[in-house]
């Protein structure tokens, strides 16, 4: 499913007193199943050894890599596991184009913060502008393929779609309300990668709707998975084809809902992210 055909399906959506007794120090212990005090504190010693021994080990098993671990430490009897997305220690990506951060390195890791910054692009306002559009597709996808994208969101983005998302033809909003579109990838996984190509799967959390006193389309959640095949070319990490699916979607919480206002609100004061491992 590509992103317009996401959006479309968007659109359509006192305790009683008890007698003691006393026992002997001795005694207490062996009613509890423990070993006498004294028998306990002779022991100490010889614990404390067991576990800094245990500590040791555990410490010269790391090999001295600072806990970066090895490739076995993805490894586990049922298979390959994920891998965490988490900070690399690499330089941000801090260039920008269209406000689109470009240039990743050509490496696993920037290709997986290509794809979540891309997948950030096409869930966001500027997919709903005709001219915004035609910008976001030609910086992200790869050239090849640019033209026919725009010609598929052309017809995706179309004024019906619009008007069922309260939005007018040229995708402007009602005055006084606030359009609201913005992706969140929570985590990614690197699929395939080969130092031309590359296959990512992001998962998202998206806002789509209307926010605003009168809004009739109210703010709404959900949750995807965007696959993208990129390649390399012209120094960066493009867009060759994109499919999505919904999910995995989580239960859902037991927050109150924000009202219209104080989604604008917040809408307003709390800017995006752009994503770099």
């Amino acid at each position: 499913m590509s992103y317009g055909e996401e959006y479309r399906d968007a659109a359509g959506r006192g305790l009683p007193t008890q007698t003691r007794t006393r026992l002997h120090e001795d005694d207490r212990d062996a009613a509890s199943g423990r070993p006498p005090r004294s028998a306990r504190r002779s022991l100490v010693p010889v614990v404390g050894v067991i576990v800094l021994l245990i500590a040791a080990l555990a410490f010269a098993n790391r090999g001295g890599d600072g806990g970066s671990g090895s490739p076995a430490d993805d490894e586990a009897p049922g298979g390959p596991q994920a891998q965490p997305t988490a900070p690399s220690g690499e330089s941000p990506v801090d260039v920008t184009v269209n406000n689109i951060p470009v240039g990743h390195p050509r490496t696993e890791q920037g290709a997986q913060s290509a794809a979540a910054n891309y997948a950030v692009a096409l869930g966001g306002e500027g997919m709903f502008d005709a001219e915004a559009r035609r910008v976001i597709v030609d910086t992200i996808y790869a050239p090849e393929v640019a033209p026919d994208r725009v010609e598929g969101f052309e017809r995706a983005y179309s004024p019906a779609f619009l008007e069922r998302l309260g939005l007018a033809a040229d995708g402007s909003p009602p005055e006084g309300l606030t359009f609201v579109s913005r992706t969140s990838p929570i985590g990614t996984r690197l699929v395939d990668y080969t130092d031309d190509t590359a296959t990512v799967a992001v998962w998202s959390n998206a806002l789509l709707g209307m926010a605003g006193d009168g809004s009739t389309r109210p703010v709404t959640t959900s949750w995807y998975t965007s696959t993208f095949e990129l390649v390399w070319v012209e120094g960066d990490w493009r867009i060759l084809s994109d499919e999505q699916e919904s999910g995995p979607t989580p239960v859902p919480g037991d927050n109150r809902a924000s009202t219209a206002e104080e989604m604008a609100e917040a809408i307003e004061q709390f800017g995006g992210f752009s994503y770099a491992r």
